[in-house]
C-alpha cells in the first residue's frame, strides 16, 4: 500500500483494536510479566538485544554480568574488554560503546529508578536523551521495569501492525509509537506488543508471511489470496 498523508489517515476504531486483541489472545494467550524494577538492566539488555535473536543477546549480557560486577565496574573498564565481553551479541564495536555512553551520561548515582516516578513523557524524554537511545528502547524500559503505558514497536510490531493497518501507510517510528499509545487499552501495553511480536515472529514473516494458517487473516486488509 503506498503512502498516505497524515491528514487523509483515521486511526482504526478501538474496537478493531480490541477484537484483534482478542484474536492474538486465543492463540498466544495472555502474557504475563509483572514489572522487575531495574530499568538500567532493562536498558543494556535492550541495546544489547539490537540486530540479534533473543539467545545470543542472553549470552551476551550474561557474559558483561559475570565479567563486570556493577554497572559502575562496565562505565569505568577499557572498551576493548567490554566489547569482548559483548560479543556473542554481534555489533560488538557499536554496542561496547554505545553503552558506556549510556552509563557515562547517566551521571551519579547510576540509576534509573527515579523514571517510575515520572510521567510517560517525562520518562520518554529523559531515555531518549541518552546516546543512541530511542522510542523502543525507552518504551521498553518503562514497560517491563515499571509496567507503565508504553508500547515497544519494534520491526514485528511495526510490520503485522502496518499489514493490519493500525499504522498510517509510510508512517515513520516516532508516529507508530505514538499511535500505539492511543491505540492499546490501558493496563494492556506488554500483551498487545508481546503478542504483535509472537505473530510477526511465527505466522506474519517479512517475506513469506502464512496467510493460509493465520488467525488474524480476516482481518487483515493485506492478506494473500
Amino acid at each position: 500500500m503506498s503512502a498516505v498523508p497524515r491528514a487523509e489517515w483515521a486511526l482504526p476504531s478501538r474496537r478493531r483494536v480490541r477484537a484483534i486483541r482478542d484474536r492474538l489472545r486465543t492463540v498466544y494467550g495472555r502474557p504475563v510479566a509483572p514489572p522487575h524494577r531495574r530499568p538500567l538492566d532493562e536498558l543494556i539488555l535492550t541495546v544489547l538485544s539490537q540486530s540479534t535473536n533473543d539467545r545470543n543477546r542472553d549470552v551476551a549480557y550474561l557474559r558483561l554480568t559475570e565479567r563486570f560486577p556493577t554497572w559502575e565496574a562496565v562505565r569505568d573498564a577499557p572498551n576493548a574488554e567490554v566489547e569482548e565481553a559483548i560479543r556473542p551479541g554481534g555489533i560488538s564495536k557499536v554496542k561496547s560503546a554505545r553503552i558506556q555512553a549510556i552509563l557515562r551520561a547517566i551521571g551519579e548515582p547510576l540509576t534509573l529508578d527515579h523514571l517510575g516516578e515520572l510521567s510517560v513523557a517525562e520518562a520518554q524524554a529523559e531515555l531518549c536523551a541518552l546516546p543512541g537511545v530511542g522510542r523502543k528502547t525507552a518504551a521498553c524500559v518503562l514497560c517491563f521495569s515499571f509496567g507503565l503505558h508504553d508500547v515497544p514497536v519494534d520491526t514485528h510490531v511495526s510490520r503485522v501492525g502496518s499489514r493490519l493497518h493500525l499504522f498510517r501507510p509510510g508512517a515513520g517510528f516516532e508516529e507508530m509509537h505514538d499511535d500505539m499509545l492511543v491505540l492499546t487499552p490501558r493496563g494492556e501495553a506488554l500483551e498487545l506488543h508481546v503478542n504483535l511480536l509472537r505473530h510477526g515472529r511465527r505466522t506474519c514473516h517479512a517475506r513469506a508471511p502464512d496467510c493460509r494458517a493465520c488467525a488474524l487473516r480476516r482481518m487483515c486488509p493485506e492478506r494473500r489470496a
